[in-house]
């Protein structure tokens, strides 16, 4: 029987011990640095065809529809005066039993922890030491060890586990921009909006059947690292109504959103050193994207996906691939950062041409979305 440790009890940390349920020579237990799980968060996820097919085949499909929703395009929308440029069909991707679905994260994370058992997790978890030797050995606060066959490290973009495992401190850099995440309430219809603005974008979607929406918004923003440390500073009414003030949209403003939050924008450099036998990474703690393809839930379930069938092959050719597949995410995640935040209106008037073009265009949706929705 193989042991496995998986650290941080996320997406892609609970996806992957229920992946584990169905291998009777793995025995699993997730350590996570929390108390509990906040199913409360009503901020939204997306996930494309192919994570969908992932998770239905482990009971997904079962989850009440009134919960979830599958819109059918993407608008992309001039901010600055609100008019449609053009739609992308997402029905296009589309299989008869997997749909592309926005829904709640905690959604999600429901349904993921009702199928682990309590006694697989174990929270309040503070690991202060990784060896990798003879088998992998874990060191707790209370100076305990545990040993395992495999580890997976799946605790965050700022995962303490991952700078034990390569003994150096290994930190996301700040892009330059902050998000400005919420709850939208009235009426934004039952399809993925996109409101590119100057130097800013923010997009609208329904999470369920019950008219609730989910509200992001990217806005670039110079900090200084005293400002970056500031947490009370991303809470507060005057810094908020800066970052929707930048947004150029009349229509959302703090009496239409709830639960409203802000947070600087890290990203990944690099991929870690991947050389450390039976260790895998996944989720953020292997690469943070920028927040402009609505990937970081897909790619984390299907990381998980093939770090075990890497584990059951006996080989790192499908985790390999998996980092060239985020590699090429990530590159398409910039690019797309950089469209929606174009400022000059002539570079403007020629993305909205070339857009109209490419969103009818089936070669170039196959070869660009395609391939990541559908692999």
């Amino acid at each position: 029987m193989k042991k496995v440790a998986i650290i941080g009890g996320g997406i892609s940390g609970l996806y992957f011990a229920n992946l584990l349920n169905n291998q009777k020579d793995f025995e699993y237990k997730i350590f996570e640095k929390k108390d509990n799980f906040n199913f409360l968060e009503g901020y939204g996820i997306q996930l494309s065809v192919n994570s969908i097919k992932l998770l239905n085949s482990i009971g997904f499909k079962n989850v009440s529809a009134s919960e979830v929703s599958f819109p059918s395009k993407v608008n992309f929308i001039q901010a600055s005066n609100s008019k449609k440029i053009c739609e992308i069909d997402l029905t296009q991707f589309n299989d008869p039993l997997n749909r592309y679905t926005t829904l709640k994260r905690s959604t999600l994370l429901k349904f993921l922890f009702q199928n682990v058992p309590q006694e697989k997790i174990k929270f309040n978890s503070n690991i202060t030491k990784v060896e990798n030797s003879n088998g992998i050995t874990l060191t707790f606060g209370d100076n305990k060890n545990e040993e395992f066959d495999y580890l997976i490290v799946s605790d965050g973009i700022f995962s303490k586990t991952r700078s034990f495992i390569f003994n150096e401190s290994i930190y996301p850099k700040y892009n330059l921009n902050v998000a400005l995440r919420g709850k939208l309430k009235g009426d934004y219809g039952n399809d993925i909006s996109i409101y590119m603005g100057s130097n800013s974008h923010h997009v609208v979607y329904p999470v369920n059947q019950n008219n609730e929406h989910n509200f992001v918004a990217i806005i670039k923003k110079k900090l200084s690292s005293d400002e970056l440390k500031n947490y009370g500073l991303f809470k507060s009414e005057e810094f908020l109504n800066s970052l929707l003030s930048g947004l150029q949209n009349s229509q959302i403003s703090l009496k239409n959103l709830s639960e409203l939050k802000s947070f600087p924008v890290h990203v990944s450099s690099d991929f870690p050193s991947l050389n450390k036998k039976n260790v895998f990474l996944s989720g953020d703690a292997l690469f943070t994207f920028p927040p402009s393809f609505a990937q970081g839930a897909s790619q984390s379930i299907e990381t998980a996906n093939d770090i075990l069938k890497s584990i059951l092959n006996g080989t790192n050719e499908f985790y390999q691939e998996r980092i060239r597949s985020i590699s090429s995410i990530n590159n398409k995640s910039k690019f797309n950062h950089f469209s929606f935040h174009l400022s000059n209106p002539i570079n403007i008037f020629i993305r909205n041409k070339i857009l109209k073009y490419l969103s009818k265009n089936k070669i170039f949706l196959e070869n660009y979305l395609g391939k990541i929705y559908r692999a």
